[in-house]
């Protein structure tokens, strides 16, 4: 029963050993794929939390703005929360909308329907905003995801020419000659594997959150229009 549990520590140690006798590209790849893998880690759970975050504050925004009366004459306290994204939305749409009168009054024209196109592009420029907040880092998460495997790929195919070059210039075939770079090619190997799997699912995992959150803003940015074109009339 002793040797299942030594069993990690075991392979613990036969990785550092592996990795010491690599060759220096090999250690750099490999170290190189690790700070990947941090980073990938930390932009995942960064991620998670942050949506799950925006989410909760949208849906209680959202509830308490469907208890008033009223949107267009709401105090400036609703427009305050610029870090939730609904309430971006809303306080752009309310500010273009009172520019937009303010200036018909000045004028001395009643211009409801060009009020309402302010506040409706005012939404829209909002909306790309706050997609492009949900969707930050995702680029950066995709790129780990594609392009690890490929780093690992590297690393295997330089140590395998370092194999064959120590065979070569010492005319042997031994497994002295040959395991530095063949463990350098395998252990490069595995480590963009490792960066690369975890990513790949919480990329996917983020991409499907961020989509229905984006579908929820869209909905809410209509909904929202349509009050206020309700409230103008």
């Amino acid at each position: 029963m002793a040797v299942p549990l030594l069993a990690p520590t075991v392979l613990a140690t036969n990785i550092v050993e592996i990795f010491e006798r690599c060759g220096t590209i090999d250690k750099v790849i490999v170290l190189g794929l690790g700070v990947f893998s941090l980073i990938a880690w930390t932009i995942m759970f960064g991620k998670h939390f942050e949506l799950k975050r925006l989410r909760g504050l949208n849906h209680s925004f959202e509830l308490h703005l469907r208890d008033q009366r009223t949107l267009l004459d709401l105090p400036d306290s609703f427009r305050a929360p610029r870090s939730i994204p609904y309430a971006d939305l809303f306080a752009d749409a309310v500010e273009s909308y009172r520019r937009a009168a303010a200036m018909d009054l000045e004028r001395g024209r009643d211009n409801s329907r060009g009020r309402l196109e302010q506040a409706e592009n005012a939404i829209q420029r909002a909306l790309a905003r706050q997609t492009l907040r949900y969707e930050s880092n995702m680029i950066f998460l995709a790129s780990i995801v594609s392009g690890a495997p490929f780093i690992g790929l590297l690393g295997t195919v330089w140590g395998v020419m370092e194999a064959f070059s120590a065979v070569a210039t010492q005319q042997t075939a031994g497994i002295q000659q040959l395991a530095p770079g063949v463990s350098g090619a395998m252990l490069a190997t595995i480590a963009g594997l490792v960066v690369a799997i975890p990513s790949v699912f919480g990329y996917n995992l983020l991409l499907g959150h961020t989509r229905r959150m984006t579908t929820e803003l869209e909905n809410y940015a209509s909904a929202l229009a349509d009050r206020i074109e309700l409230e103008s009339s």
